[in-house]
């Protein structure tokens, strides 16, 4: 059973004793739904250096995680089991080199007018930027560290709005 926000149990609709099924999704309305993500890969000083410096040997990170996450959110149907495709209006992955600790983060939004909602879109694209970051940087720095990848908020559909407050933060 999964738990949900407001105290209510809903049973999980994907899986069963015979296998897995699409949710079926044909008689919600059509909304306008909004999610965004975020993760972190924690590096060296050092390796955060060339990441700021552009001196990383496959080529600039920062484009190449932010082309990746944008790719990977339009994809997301394709890597997740029993994900509907969904015709994305809009997806955006924001990049930010912080001194402390030394990390890389991602900030990922996607948006879509449809009958299901982007959550998994935009942790797709927060996930594969940071994995991206971690490809292009791991021949200097093999001990990075991925974390943090959750849903800060969401919007649209029946379940409403989500908004993961400071306090909660992982």
């Amino acid at each position: 059973m999964s738990h949900d926000t407001d105290g209510g149990d809903r049973r999980l609709s994907h899986t069963g004793p015979r296998g897995g099924s699409m949710v079926g999704v044909t008689a919600k309305p059509e909304t306008v739904r909004h999610a965004v993500a975020s993760g972190r890969v924690r590096m060296r000083p050092e390796t955060l250096a060339l990441v700021r410096e552009d001196r990383v040997a496959k080529g600039s990170v920062v484009e190449t995680a932010r082309i990746a996450g944008i790719m990977a959110a339009k994809r997301t149907s394709e890597l997740i089991p029993l994900c509907h495709p969904l015709p994305l209006s809009n997806v955006s992955v924001e990049i930010d080199l912080q001194d402390e600790p030394p990390s890389v983060s991602i900030r990922a939004s996607a948006t879509c007018t449809g009958r299901t909602g982007v959550e998994m879109e935009a942790l797709t694209a927060a996930a594969v930027s940071c994995l991206t970051v971690y490809d292009m940087c791991n021949a200097v720095d093999r001990e990075m560290v991925l974390e943090d990848i959750n849903l800060l908020e969401k919007s649209g559909g029946q379940s409403g709005d989500f908004r993961r407050s400071e306090d909660d933060r992982i």
